[in-house]
């Protein structure tokens, strides 16, 4: 069943506003802004890294290394886990943020809109210098995203800046902009809230983030300063991780996993946080157990921190060590499982409006029960020694970072585009697209599950002719998903440029920011909103608003 998009008038100013292309290229500091040039730029870093994909999957179709040579794909798939991971699911994320918290919240920009402009225009210099060293005579890095020494410290083209001396630097400054992006999140969530929204009154979707930014100011500096550290190793003959010479691989390990792993949490909060938002509205139940559902995102941060280990129980990790890490990595799935709950709970007996946003939603987080499940089983000390570095390992990583994650930020997309655009999206293509990515996800996935507990071993071009019956789909699902992406694609083009004018709340839902026009005004409210009661209640007036030439009632309600 679809929703009446309530169609509405516009004025000449917001159409002006809509046309003013040339702010989307300069250096702004309107969080409204800023959030969709990272959407673009990201998303534009997204084809590149599917492209790189592709090419892999195109290798993996026959047993034989017969598409490109070795060194070449070592390249490829080193830098197509990079760029999804730091240029794609991360920053997008960031973007999606960056547009809506201030609204949902009722602040009028971030804490500090030049530091946040600033941490985006890293961002595209930093993916283009990593893809750069394409170019380079040595080739690009070839040690994987995880760049492990010492394989990562070797250089045998003899050249002074090789491959891996562009990652390292990308890494550094990519890690930057995070951080300064983590900084202005929780500083605007924590001291910009309006009125009457105590910490039980925000959306889940502002306590994923707030919860995944809180891990990124906590375990990002680490892995900054083992990339650091693997760069002096590289460039300027020091010692820390070189075997020969006294230095500890496996340290590089723990200083890598331990940011790494929380990162996994710092990508998948707000793809909760995402789901949280959109059940409700296309159910019209209130989210069950919100507070629940708050505590448990900062449950998820606080565990999260201490589960790194179970990436590392095949690198001779001591036995009680294994048994710790094992019962901390399960603990996780405790405050993950309350939220799966709690969304099954709120569609229970509800009327569900099948619309795209929600079909997205749905299958986002059905996958996310495939992707939880077998991450549960790789936390078994037994279970993760038998699959080590099979392919096992990457249908579970998978079915995490895409099937999950990339389905949620699809799904943001198509919600929250009438706010951002003005604009309704086509819902005929919009389905188109989520079948297809949804058939393709799968296809290409959840073969690696069997493929590993066969004993597949992942990062090669060649393998046993037994595996290619599972290689074969997984190959096909991978090119489904690079077609599903075109009427993606053409439908945001041609609904940005031609679409159905949107109301300021087409889906009917609840939060601040379905209450100021679509798309916002500059300041985002002409009137300051006071919160009445919690998110998520239908039927019931949410909110009041205060006249900001009023500076009596300003006072009175603590601004």
């Amino acid at each position: 069943m679809t929703i009446n998009p309530n169609i509405t008038s516009v004025s000449n100013s917001e159409v002006r506003q809509e046309l003013n292309w040339k702010r989307y290229f300069s250096f702004n500091t309107d969080h409204k802004v800023i959030g969709i040039q990272y959407l673009v730029t990201t998303f534009i870093f997204f084809l590149i890294g599917g492209v790189l994909s592709m090419i892999v999957r195109g290798e993996l179709i026959t047993p034989k290394s017969d598409l490109v040579d070795r060194t070449l794909y070592n390249g490829l798939f080193t830098l197509h886990g990079t760029v999804m991971i730091f240029l794609w699911i991360i920053p997008s994320q960031v973007g999606l943020a960056n547009y809506l918290i201030p609204l949902m919240i009722g602040a009028k920009d971030m804490a500090f809109p030049k530091l946040n402009a600033i941490a985006f225009w890293i961002i595209p210099f930093g993916g283009i210098f990593l893809l750069s060293s394409f170019l380079l005579p040595s080739g690009t890095a070839q040690a994987g995203w995880w760049s492990y020494p010492p394989v990562s410290i070797q250089n045998p083209s003899g050249y002074p800046i090789n491959g891996e001396t562009i990652w390292l630097l990308s890494i550094i400054l990519l890690g930057i902009s995070s951080i300064m992006g983590g900084v202005n999140f929780v500083t605007t969530i924590v001291r910009m809230r309006a009125p009457g929204m105590t910490a039980f009154r925000m959306p889940i979707f502002v306590w994923t983030v707030l919860s995944a930014q809180l891990l990124q100011l906590f375990c990002l500096p680490v892995l900054t300063g083992a990339a650091i550290m693997l760069f002096f190793d590289l460039s300027f003959g020091t010692n820390f991780f070189k075997p020969a010479l006294g230095g500890d691989p496996v340290l590089y390990q723990h200083l890598f996993w331990f940011y790494s792993h929380p990162a996994v949490y710092v990508m998948v909060l707000p793809a909760f946080g995402v789901f949280s938002e959109i059940i409700p509205a296309f159910t019209r139940n209130p989210l069950f157990g919100y507070r629940s559902v708050a505590v448990a995102s900062l449950g998820i941060t606080v565990v999260s921190i201490f589960v790194w280990v179970h990436h590392m129980f095949a690198s001779g990790t001591p036995s009680w060590m294994r048994i710790l890490f094992m019962f901390s990595t399960m603990l996780v799935g405790v405050p993950t499982g309350i939220k799966v709950f709690a969304w099954t709970a709120t569609i229970w007996k509800s009327k569900l409006h099948l619309d795209t946003p929600m079909l997205f939603a749905l299958g986002g987080v059905i996958m996310f029960v495939i992707g939880g499940i077998t991450g549960i089983m790789l936390g078994a000390v037994a279970f993760d020694l038998h699959v080590n570095n099979t392919y096992f390992v990457v249908g579970h990583f998978h079915y995490i970072v895409y099937n999950t994650i990339t389905m949620a930020i699809f799904a943001a997309i198509y919600f929250w585009f009438p706010k951002m655009t003005g604009r309704m999206c086509h819902e005929g293509w919009g389905k188109i697209h989520f079948w297809l990515t949804f058939i393709g996800a799968n296809l290409t996935f959840f073969p690696m599950l069997p493929l590993g507990l066969q004993g597949m071993v992942r990062r090669v071009s060649s393998y046993d002719p037994q595996y290619a019956g599972y290689n074969i789909l997984a190959s096909l699902g991978a090119f489904l998903l690079g077609m599903a992406t075109l009427p993606f694609i053409a439908n945001i083009v041609a609904s940005w440029l031609n679409g159905a004018r949107a109301a300021n709340n087409p889906w009917h839902a609840t939060g601040l920011e379905w209450t100021t026009a679509s798309p916002p005004p500059l300041e985002n409210f002409a009137k300051i909103p006071t919160v009445t009661l919690a998110p998520y209640s239908y039927g019931q007036p949410q909110y009041s608003t205060v006249d900001t030439s009023d500076e009596e009632a300003l006072r009175r309600h603590g601004n």
